[in-house]
């Protein structure tokens, strides 16, 4: 795998759902489409992965943590089983052997955790209630929250649309349902957008949607 994919965080990235092959892993049956990635193996890196039913990785350390959306199916490690809609933080020095029986797709963060950063963290988000948000439909659960980095799922009614506003640290989108939109285009579920350090746009939303947003990590 090509150690620098969209390594260029000044530079706004995109990724539309299938504009990219999955990779081979070096377990059986687990593959990936990286998103953006600075390294070989042992890399900081952005992907989606996806677990073959009955596949599983080895044992492994975080180092620099890990962190977990579950977009399909159902991941296990030793903490338990996540289904879809699980939100998972692994902190610096922990270690796991995940795998997956059914099979399962995963939004994958790692490499990026402040060392000071130590909760671990377990969310089912489907029994989550949302917060109303700064617009008229727009409602909010918070995820996770460090040293000004956030991440948070966004809901978005049809018809929506939030002001116009500046990126400060940068804003890293996945959109999980529905259609995502703003003065640049349209983007689908499966969408992931990253947005550098003071860029700016106007997003809105005509048929609705559920995102994922990390906020301040890319200054």
């Amino acid at each position: 795998m090509d150690p620098l994919i969209r390594a260029d965080f000044s530079q706004r990235a995109l990724v539309r759902p299938d504009d990219s092959p999955w990779v081979a892993s070096p377990s059986a049956g687990v593959t990936r489409r990286p998103l953006d990635r600075i390294g070989d193996e042992k890399a900081r890196a952005t992907s989606l992965v996806r677990y073959a039913a009955g596949s599983a990785f080895p044992e492994h350390q975080h180092p620099e943590g890990e962190e977990i959306f579950v977009l399909e199916g159902i991941f296990s490690d030793e903490s338990g089983d996540h289904p879809a809609g699980s939100y998972l933080r692994n902190p610096p020095g922990s270690a796991h052997s995940p795998s997956s029986a059914q099979g399962c797709t995963l939004f994958v963060k790692l490499r990026q955790f402040d060392p000071a950063d130590q909760e671990t963290v377990r969310i089912q988000t489907h029994d989550i209630q949302f917060f109303p948000g700064q617009v008229p439909g727009l409602s909010v659960f918070p995820l996770h929250n460090h040293g000004g980095v956030s991440s948070a799922l966004v809901r978005w009614a049809p018809g929506t649309r939030f002001l116009p506003h500046t990126h400060w640290g940068g804003e890293e989108i996945l959109v999980l349902e529905g259609t995502f939109q703003d003065e640049h285009g349209d983007y689908p579920a499966g969408t992931w957008i990253r947005s550098p350090h003071l860029s700016r746009h106007h997003p809105f939303s005509t048929e609705g949607c559920l995102i994922y947003v990390k906020v301040g990590h890319l200054g």
